[in-house]
This record gives C-alpha cells, structure tokens and sequence, in this order.
C-alpha cells in the first residue's frame, strides 16, 4: 500500500524533507495538492482504507498494549496468524494500543468488507480456532465474547459506547487510543492528525496559540494544576537565545498508568501537543523525561519521533516554515522525586534528581539556565483538539475552575479496572460504580483513595464529591495525576497510611530534613500501632505508641509545611485523611489491639477448634517456630506467645479447624 509520503511525493515534492505548502491538508481534508483530481481520489481513497473505511480482505485488530500483552495478547496474535495458514484465509493483522477496558483484555476487533468494525474481549489462544471459524468462515458475530460493535446497534450487538465502561465517558485525549496503529503516522493523518499543528504554525501567531490555550481553561494535569496557558505565557516573555520544552513522562505513583498507555497507544498525539507548545513559547529543543520501566512506551515514542523526521514534520526548517524542533528521549532511572520538575531537569542535566528553592521557576531560569516549560503527557494530549475545537468550545467541558476531562487509572477493589476518561465535575460515585461496575464479590465500599501517594483516602459519605481540583482539596485530597485506587471493606486504613509511608520514605531524596526524617518518624509510629511486644518490653512499647499517636498530626503538619517540594508538602496526605476519616480505626488498633479488616496478622488470634481437629499433626509440622503443640490424635494448641501468625496452618489444615480472630 502506498503511504502518505509516496503519495505526495508524486505530486509535489522531491523529498519529504521539502514538502509543498498543502502537505497536512493533503493528508488530511481541505485543499489537495494543486487541485489535481487524480490524486485527490487517491488520497481519499487512501485515507478510507487507512481508516478501515474501505478495504477487500477481513481485518483483524489486536490490542497490543502493555494491559493486553500481560493479559497474553502477543501468543493470541502468534495463533491467530497460524490459524488464518491453516484456513487459508488471506487477511490483513493490525495492532493498536490499550482502548481502555484493561479488565477484558485480550481485546481483539474484526472488521469485515462493508461491515462495522466489531471488538471481542478476553480472546485467549484456545479458542480462537473457533472464534476465526465462526467471524471469518461463518461471518457471524461470535456473541460468546462479544464486547460490542463501532457501527450501528443491531439485534447482534450493541455499539460499544452504549456499554456502561464508555457510555460515561467523553474521550478527548484517548480518542484515538484502542483505534489507531501507534506504529503508523498515515493512519494518525488519515484520522486527522496534525491537523492542529498545521492550523498553529500557518494561520496563529504565538500569543495567539497561548491566548487560545487560556481561554480553554487548561490546567496541569500532572498534579498541581497550574494554568498551562500562564505558564506558556510566562516563558514567552522570557528573553532568551535558547528555550527549552519538557513532556514530565515520569509516572511514578503506584496504581497509575494513564502516561504509559497514552505514549502505547497515541504517541504522535502527545508529539503534535508539544510542537504546538514549542512555537507558542519559542522552543527549538524538547525532552521527554520517561521512565526506563515503560520500554514499550519508549519503543513507540522513538518510533513515533523517527517517523516525524522522516516527513518533514520535526527538524530543521519544517514544512517550510521556519519553525525547528528537535525532540529527544531522556530515560528516568526510576526515582520518583524526579516528577517533581527541579528534580527532573537536574535529572536530565546528569546531576543527582534532587528538587531545589524556587524561585527561579523554570520558565525563568530551567534546564541549563534557560527558560524552560514543563508539563505532563496529558496536558500535551489535550492541546490539538483544543486548538481544532477552540478554546471556547473546550471550556464548556468540565466546571467553572477545572475544564475538560481527566484521564484516571481505575484499579483496586472494582469490576471494570482500565483507563476512563470523564468531564471534571463527574462524582467519584459515577467513576466507582457507573464507569466501574462497583465493587465485586458482594462487597462492601469502604474509600477511594485518589492522588497517588501524595493524596487521600475519601470515604463513603464522600463518594458524591465532584472530580475537580477545588472539590478534592477541599475534602483532604487532591487531583495528583490520576491514580484512582478503589478501596472494599476488606481494607485496613492504618495498613494503606503504612503502605504509602512506606513508598514515601524510600523514594525521598534526603535533602530536606523534614521530609527525610518526618517522613521516617510518621511510618515508625504507624508501624507501632499493630505491633505485638514481650511482657518485659510491653509497657514501654505501649507508652511509644500512645505518644506517637498523640503527635502524629502534629508531625504531619510540620512535614506539610516546611518540606522543600510538592512530593514532601503532601507526603503526610494519606495519615492526615485517615485521622480524619477513619480515626475509629486508629483507636480500634491502638486501644482494642483489633483489625477488624483482618489484614494486621500482628493483632490476629490464632485458635484450634478442639471438636474439629483430628490431631493429624500437619499444622504441627508446617508452622516454622514450633508454636503448636499436641499429641498425635488429639487435639492439638497454638502457642500464642510464639506464633509469628504466618497462616501456613491455616492454609494447611484440612478439616477448618483453625480460627482467625
């Protein structure tokens, strides 16, 4: 198949480093190259088949993201290909990324001549001899793992937005995500890809761009909601023989995976938002600071950036505008502090990631010195629709301080974990129990905690809040750049403070004492809290914990409010919403010596049923310190004293005669 590139080439250039003034509208709609008929049914006719619009052999679409690798999608594509050798069945195997609904992957789409395009989920290796004989041989809807169709609603299949996962949703910065071959630039223009890009860079002037971006109401999206349109602004106006543009790809919070599926599944997206942000405030230079633990995500970036050169489209002198922009790839190693924006530039100029005073901000005074604008993936995801649909129309989406969307990480306790993306203002409820499917297993709803380490636990009576950065501080939390962890009744709040604590404390980079050391005292107080002592340390252990407790809040606000960065200002997020929230949960742990979660093992009880025990002496020979006793036969005793409640007896015994209390 001819691509874009071969195409105009005929036309209109001698190399795709030297395009013709029409170049994206070629590819794209509008005017063609200079109005010749010919190739204006060839290029329409190429963008319907790249849009798997028009097409003479069967099509076959799986997702190959890291959701759905993990899920087995790499062996299902390897089958599939073997399957359709064996039928003899001559078909076209696309991959695309991640569509969203992680929790049904491997999702796989078949796209018939003249049909509507038609996704199946959880499609494994063993039975996709019969799912290929029933779609391609039969051409039936196999209605075992339906999922839904991207056509018209028929008696077969419902169209896929009409399932509860996406009816919910206004997907800006995923529209593409799930549709499109990331691995493709043609098919990205075909689905009107750079676009906005072309608009900018013939048609606006740079305070134009950054007045349209403030109009639209656009705000950080990594974390701290910054206008992106001020911040844009401000570099602007800085005097400076070299500017630098940074995409913060650095996703650290555990539970979050927004960035890496957008750079999986629509990295020219991401590329076109930074061209754009580049002309605005007079950048020649950009860097995507990612994490070396995303190499499919980096795969596709270089990719991507290696495709953008070859056209013309990032460089020197791009199409013929005057405009240069070189982007590269900076590989994080993984420290979590180099989110924070001082951090990562320091990253980036091969010093140690460590946050510094501000001010200067960057955009006075960044990487090497000059003015510098960082944002986030998905910030640079919303600005070419943005740009498309005017920044008016953009801020009609969302609330009146936070507009457009918000791309969270679903995970936790809840049915449909994936990818959403909903307008600011939807309530958490809607997310956990419309988009989510609620919690499984009969379970009750216990807290939602959003925000990443950095945020906070909300609770049931709270589950109506809006999604919005005004909303979420208000009640403890914060946006943070999307982690959404749903939480069940089996959750123990005092565990989670722990958990997060614990991440804290590794991950702070030391420079500051009250995040280095506060950070270390607030998770030795919680750790406190569950600990069982001996007699002889018993009742000096008990007067510590009792003493933590009292100054933990106190801790808390001193670490909140003289820590350096963003990372140490927040880190006492997570206790300071469960004392809030869950303080009879603390006082349960601390006074009771109970977790009625049963996730705390050292205040758990250990006891044998004598009426069901046989004295078969499994658990006997199972438990590592010798702490059950008993007579073969007879009914056998657990050594409180002694047992380190590691529940291989549990898990050992065959008659359920242990109790867990």
């Amino acid at each position: 198949m001819k691509n874009f590139d071969q195409l105009c080439c005929e036309k209109c250039w001698h190399t795709p480093q030297n395009p013709c003034e029409h170049f994206i509208q070629c590819c794209t709609e509008g005017p063609l190259c200079h109005n010749d008929e010919k190739c204006r049914i060839e290029i329409s006719s190429l963008r319907k088949r790249l849009r798997y619009e028009e097409h003479e052999l069967p099509i076959i679409i799986i997702g190959m993201g890291t959701c759905g690798l993990a899920s087995g999608a790499g062996k299902v594509k390897e089958t599939i290909l073997e399957e359709l050798k064996k039928l003899n069945i001559e078909a076209i195997v696309e991959s695309t990324g991640c569509i969203g609904y992680c929790a049904v992957e491997p999702i796989v789409d078949v796209k018939l001549p003249g049909e509507d395009r038609v996704s199946y989920c959880e499609i494994v290796p063993k039975i996709v001899p019969k799912f290929l004989h029933t779609v391609l041989i039969e051409k039936k809807i196999f209605k075992e793992k339906l999922l839904g169709t991207h056509g018209k609603t028929n008696q077969d299949a419902r169209n896929i937005n009409e399932i509860p996962f996406f009816e919910f949703q206004r997907k800006i910065v995923l529209s593409n995500c799930g549709i499109i071959n990331p691995d493709s630039i043609d098919t990205y223009l075909a689905y009107g890809g750079f676009k906005a890009f072309d608009k900018v860079v013939r048609l606006m002037k740079p305070e134009e761009v950054i007045k349209e971006i403030s109009i639209s109401g656009l705000r950080g999206r990594g974390g701290g909601g910054f206008p992106t349109g001020k911040k844009w602004e401000l570099a602007y106006k800085q005097k400076a023989d070299q500017k630098y543009l940074i995409c913060n790809a650095d996703e650290g919070d555990p539970g979050a995976f927004m960035d890496r599926s957008l750079l999986e599944s629509d990295p020219f997206r991401v590329i076109e938002g930074m061209m754009i942000a580049a002309y605005a405030i007079g950048a020649s230079q950009a860097y995507i600071y990612c994490r070396a633990e995303y190499p499919l995500a980096i795969e596709k970036l270089q990719n991507a950036i290696n495709l953008c050169e070859r056209y013309g489209i990032l460089g020197n002198n791009i199409l013929n505008t005057g405009f240069s922009l070189h982007i590269k790839i900076k590989k994080g190693a993984g420290a979590f502090v180099c989110g924070e924006e001082t951090a990562l530039i320091a990253s980036i100029e091969g010093k140690r990631g460590m946050p510094r005073p501000r001010p200067p901000y960057p955009v006075q005074a960044g990487l090497w010195g000059k003015p510098t604008v960082i944002n986030n993936v998905e910030t640079f995801g919303n600005v070419p629709s943005i740009i498309l649909m005017g920044g008016e129309e953009f801020a009609k989406i969302g609330t009146e301080k936070s507009k457009g969307t918000k791309v969270f990480a679903l995970s936790g306790n809840v049915k449909n974990t994936g990818l959403v993306e909903v307008p600011m203002g939807t309530t958490l409820a809607d997310v956990v129990f419309k988009i989510g499917g609620g919690i499984p297993n009969g379970k009750e709803f216990k807290a939602v905690q959003i925000g990443g380490p950095s945020g906070g636990c909300i609770p049931e009576h709270l589950i109506d809040t809006p999604v919005d950065y005004e909303s979420l501080k208000e009640i403890g939390a914060m946006m943070g750049s999307g982690g959404f962890v749903v939480m069940d009744e089996d959750t123990c709040m005092v565990d989670v403070a722990k958990y997060f604590l614990t991440f804290i404390q590794q991950e702070s980079c030391g420079k500051c004492v009250p995040c280095r050391e506060g950070t270390k005292r607030m998770l030795e107080i919680i750790e406190r809290i569950p600990q069982r002592y001996s007699s002889g340390k018993d009742k000096n252990e008990q007067l510590l914990r009792f003493k933590g407790m009292i100054h933990l809040q106190r801790l808390a606000d001193v670490i909140k409010d003289t820590s350096l960065c963003g990372l140490g200002q927040s880190a006492p997020n997570p206790v300071l919403s469960g004392l809030r929230y869950f303080r009879e949960e603390y006082e349960e742990h601390l006074y009771d010596r109970k977790c009625s979660a049963g996730v705390c093992k050292e205040l758990l009880t250990f006891t044998i049923d004598n009426e069901k025990c046989t004295g078969c002496g499994i658990c006997l020979r199972k438990c590592a310190v010798e702490a059950i006793v008993g007579e073969k036969g007879q009914a056998h005793y657990i050594l409180d004293e002694k047992c380190i409640k590691c529940g291989m007896c549990v898990e050992n015994c065959r008659f359920d005669a242990i109790n867990v209390n």
